[in-house]
């Protein structure tokens, strides 16, 4: 898949992907810790920057 054809995300998605709450998806968002961008005021997280996230945060526990 190319960036250009990445899945884009909603916020209710990525809490479900992530099990975390709203607030916190929007602080990851709000701190640039998960990539995100807005389409006419909606904000869509790209599906690899979930996946980005995850591996970040597994490296840094290792």
């Amino acid at each position: 898949m190319t960036s250009a054809t990445a899945e884009l995300l909603t916020v209710p998605e990525v809490m479900t992907r992530l099990k975390l709450g709203r607030s916190k998806v929007y602080d990851l968002i709000r701190s640039r810790r998960l990539v995100s961008i807005k389409i006419d005021g909606a904000r869509r997280v790209p599906a690899g920057a979930v996946q980005d996230f995850i591996l970040g945060q597994i490296e840094a526990a290792a």
